[in-house]
């Protein structure tokens, strides 16, 4: 898209999805913390684990770690998982919203910001869309591959 380009005309026109593969971040470069957040959440089965990479796209953190859960109550397993995980390794969240509902619970670390959706929640969002100018982090296949297990809807 042209630099000079409008916003609006961004939107209406929307280039590939999120950035990925040669410009992906390197996963060596993720901090521990989100490693252990991604770790905790393939623990309780996680769908479609994605880290975008928001350092040079927004001052406010750094990453977002995005899963979903099949229905609300493995959503609210995957963020009891992630936040008990990180507050033993002394990381405490600073703030959680939306554990009541368990459609979309935001667990604030930060430097990262971990997004639990549920399913249809996190396609209605589509934090991915709308974040498509930063990049993707590649993930190793610990994460990817096995994390769906058979918990996995086709759209």
């Amino acid at each position: 898209m042209k630099q000079n380009s409008t916003v609006k005309e961004q939107s209406l026109n929307p280039q590939t999805n999120v950035r990925s593969t040669p410009e992906s971040a390197a996963v060596e470069s993720l901090d521990e913390r989100v490693l252990a957040a991604l770790h905790a959440a393939s623990e309780k089965k996680a769908i479609e684990p994605v880290v975008l990479d928001l350092r040079e796209i927004a001052s406010f953190t750094d990453y977002f770690v995005i899963v979903n859960g099949a229905n609300e109550r493995q959503v609210q397993a995957i963020s009891d998982e992630v936040y008990d995980s990180l507050k033993k390794a002394g990381h405490a969240a600073a703030r959680v919203e939306g554990y009541k509902t368990a459609e979309w619970i935001l667990l604030d670390y930060g430097d990262f910001v971990v997004h639990v959706f549920e399913q249809k929640a996190r396609k209605f969002y589509d934090l991915e869309r709308l974040w498509r100018e930063s990049k993707r982090v590649e993930l190793p296949a610990e994460f990817t591959s096995g994390s769906s297990g058979s918990l996995r809807r086709e759209s």
